[in-house]
């Protein structure tokens, strides 16, 4: 029996050729994009009745639970009551129940959930209550999400939940979905943009939102408790240990005065995970004693777990604990006392294991037991194999490296005591080193929060006066301030300026009208926002033009970064760009260089890349801008 917690979700990554249902994203957008306000109200529910049959044979291979003659799915028994008599409330309760049993089915049972969720969210669209919406497409995002093959077709909808919560001041929801975004992101490999979305989310949390009463005190108490699990569960991922224990110590706090059995239940897992996850990662840095503290409290809360257990929304068998049914809690007690008596127990977990987390913890405690029991070649093998599976999985880079670390302890090289005393010496050199690389992705993490907590404080006649409302970039304003401020920072060299100018704009409002032209200007600036790093500053200085900050970018990195602007713009849908590419001129800052005086040489290097046709990046030479009919002092457009 598998279970997964109701809250912050996961599953394997899947590469393009192992996806069975391919790639559903909106072609202009790159794959880490997911906050993104949309101007259309709703994006159609992706169908999934057009999935082939899951024994075609295509798909990744999945772990299916034992025989349960207790066990019996709602999606499987006598078809549900026409959606269009249901109540509201029911609708969202099935939506929850499909949540819970999605995390606990062999895949085909996770598409018939699937298609389930589906009807949920079109008939939840069809009636149009905005806090109904948001709750059933969070648990279409979530099914999605666990179900191997559909993980890649979550980003529409989590956009959707990302615009409807946006637009409907549903802050709580939001947050979660910033969470999942940062879920979405890990499963793809990408740890920064995880960072940046589960920093949003609990600057959005902070100060205990106001409640919503509409929602009623019970549900918004279990919809806030909600979010700051799948916040602690992304934390968890990254291996930021301690913030992910005082979020979920305010998860806590709403479970314990308002949770039924089934969220005390999901609590308590999600707690258990955190806990092995933090003790494997303490033995990385020889703190043992502290490891064994948190196996040894992950262990007692997986026999405290066994009450609510027996409640909760999860298909189960009645006649066996839930430590023989959840490869996490079982897991727990074989780190917290490893030995043969829990060998039969972890081969059988071990098999019921479908998501990476699970196949690694499982994976060490059963190696453990093993190498205690005198089998170090079966512990070697379960630890090889183990490895194999999950060498193209991204999801859990912290417990992968727990995992490389066994396999390296277990199996060791040949050359005798001497050798393997030099080998510990490195590896425990090499974890030192990475245990700073994770105190400066905390460091890191803070600092985005506090950047997102000032960013909201501002409030909104601050974000006025430093934004751009048509486009939402930094306005003319903030542009200069951060630009003499990082001309001002060592730190920020090499630094390059760049000033794009749109080719074709002006035929397009003399062609169609002002508003498509509008149009036109948000398109181009949210692709070359995304075309960039996260660390790079696009502002809209006046008219169509526009200016970059790349600090810490050599000429040449800056050049290449553009250029991909550049040909991210051209390749939009012409109904998008109304045919209108960039032309960009960009410099490196001189040391003792004033800003107006380098906005000079990259306005200069623009019309250069004009003149040799434009869709194109141009760099200036050291003379370029005395060569040109350009005042020294560049003038910028005025404000529109």
């Amino acid at each position: 029996m598998h279970l997964q917690q109701e809250t912050g979700v996961d599953g394997p990554a899947y590469s393009p050729e192992e996806s069975r249902t391919g790639r559903r994203r909106l072609e202009h957008l790159p794959p880490e994009q997911t906050d993104l306000e949309l101007s259309t109200p709703d994006l159609p529910v992706i169908p999934i009745r057009a999935l082939p049959d899951p024994s075609d044979g295509e798909a990744a291979p999945v772990s299916h639970p034992v025989d349960q003659p207790e066990r019996q799915d709602r999606h499987q028994d006598a078809p549900p009551p026409a959606l269009a008599e249901v109540s509201d409330a029911w609708l969202v309760g099935r939506a929850r129940e499909l949540t819970a049993t999605a995390q606990s089915s062999d895949l085909e049972a996770q598409l018939a959930i699937a298609r389930e969720a589906d009807d949920l969210l079109t008939e939840a669209q069809r009636r149009g209550e905005p806090r109904m919406v948001a709750q059933i497409l969070r648990s279409s995002v979530i099914v999605r999400l666990v179900t191997p093959g559909l993980s890649e077709l979550t980003d529409p909808l989590l956009e959707e939940l990302l615009s409807h919560t946006g637009r409907h001041g549903l802050i709580v929801l939001r947050a979660d979905a910033h969470a999942l975004a940062g879920r979405r992101a890990l499963m793809s490999g990408y740890e920064d943009t995880a960072l940046s979305e589960v920093a949003a989310a609990l600057v959005m949390l902070e100060g205990d939102p106001v409640p919503d009463e509409i929602f009623g005190g019970r549900n918004w108490a279990r919809l806030l408790a909600a979010a700051w699990v799948d916040i602690g569960l992304v934390l968890t991922q990254l291996g930021v240990y301690e913030l992910a224990d005082e979020v979920l110590a305010r998860a806590n706090l709403c479970v314990r005065e308002n949770g039924g059995p089934h969220e005390i239940a999901v609590h308590m897992i999600n707690r258990v995970r955190l806990l092995l996850g933090w003790g494997l990662r303490l033995e990385r840095v020889g703190k043992g004693d502290e490891a064994l503290d948190r196996f040894a409290t992950a262990s007692a809360l997986a026999v405290s777990v066994e009450g609510p257990w027996r409640e909760s929304l999860f298909p189960r068998r009645s006649d066996r604990p839930a430590a023989a049914q959840v490869p996490m809690l079982g897991a727990a007690h074989a780190l917290a006392r490893p030995g043969p008596e829990h060998i039969c127990s972890l081969e059988e977990l071990l098999t019921l294991s479908m998501y990476p987390r699970e196949q690694i913890v499982t994976a060490i405690a059963l190696s453990r037991c093993l190498e205690m029991a005198g089998r170090d070649v079966e512990a070697q093998r379960i630890l090889g194999t183990t490895r194999k599976q999950l060498e193209r999985d991204t999801s859990e880079p912290t417990l992968m490296l727990c995992l490389v670390r066994e396999y390296a302890r277990l199996c060791g090289p040949d050359g005798g005591q001497e050798t393997s005393n030099a080998l510990e010496a490195y590896a425990t050199a090499l974890e030192h080193e990475l245990w700073t690389l994770r105190e400066a992705r905390v460091a890191t993490l803070l600092t985005r929060l506090e950047h997102e907590r000032l960013s909201r404080e501002h409030g909104a006649i601050a974000q006025q006066a430093l934004q751009d409302p048509l486009t939402g970039l930094p306005n003319r304003r903030a542009l200069d301030e951060r630009m003499d401020a990082l001309v001002a920072t060592p730190s920020a060299y090499p630094l390059s300026v760049a000033l794009v100018d749109l080719d074709g704009f002006k035929s397009v409002n003399d062609r169609c009208s002002h508003a498509e032209g509008d149009d036109v200007l948000r398109v181009i600036a949210s692709t070359l926002r995304d075309a960039l790093r996260g660390d790079d500053l696009v502002g809209r200085y006046g008219g169509d033009e526009f200016v970059v900050l790349l600090p810490g970018a050599p000429l040449g990195a800056a050049e290449a970064a553009l250029s991909r602007a550049v040909e991210a713009v051209s390749r939009l849908p012409v109904d998008f760009s109304r045919g209108v590419t960039l032309s960009i001129g960009v410099v490196s800052v001189k040391p003792a260089e004033s800003p107006g005086q380098a906005l000079a040489r990259a306005d200069a290097a623009m019309y250069q890349a004009k003149r040799q046709g434009g869709s194109r990046v141009a760099v200036s030479g050291a003379d370029i801008a005395d060569d040109l009919p350009h005042s020294p002092s560049w003038v910028p457009p005025p404000t529109p």
